[in-house]
């Protein structure tokens, strides 16, 4: 495996912020749509709400796509490195597992976007869940199985 050029720039000045909300995109491997099978997509929405049941999180919101994830959460009682090892660790087992296979599930590192104060949460639910219609996998939202948010 090819290391990617600039994967270490996504972690130049991250910082995690107790009470602060971001917007984390993690990418599969070779973006192969492995979600594309919703009871895989399943197991990683088991993995997020336990995070958030464990009080780690406040979710958000949510929606998996074939080959990758956005998550809206507020950062409760972890950081967002520690957050992000423990779901791609706990769902690379689990998938991995369902599929009779090892070896590498997620694309090294994530995308974080930190929201400012003022910011309107509710935009960036809408913006997140919404993916699925603006790839064109559904035209009703209703239709797609693999989101949520705590608002709509």
């Amino acid at each position: 495996m090819l290391p990617r050029p600039n994967s270490h720039l996504l972690r130049q000045g991250r910082f995690s912020e107790s009470g602060r909300a971001y917007l984390i995109t993690a990418v599969v491997h070779q973006r192969r749509s492995i979600f594309s099978d919703w009871h895989l997509g399943r197991l990683l929405v088991a993995e997020l709400r336990h995070a958030h049941d464990q009080g780690r999180v406040n979710s958000i919101a949510w929606v998996i796509m074939p080959d990758h994830f956005h998550w809206l959460v507020q950062i409760e009682r972890c950081t967002l490195a520690q957050l992000m090892q423990a779901i791609k660790s706990r769902s690379t087992l689990t998938i991995n597992r369902a599929l009779n296979r090892t070896g590498a599930f997620w694309q090294t590192g994530y995308h974080d976007r930190a929201i400012r104060d003022g910011e309107d949460l509710r935009s960036f639910a809408r913006y997140t869940v919404a993916n699925p219609l603006r790839a064109g996998l559904v035209e009703k939202i209703g239709d797609y199985p693999l989101w949520d948010a705590c608002w709509l």
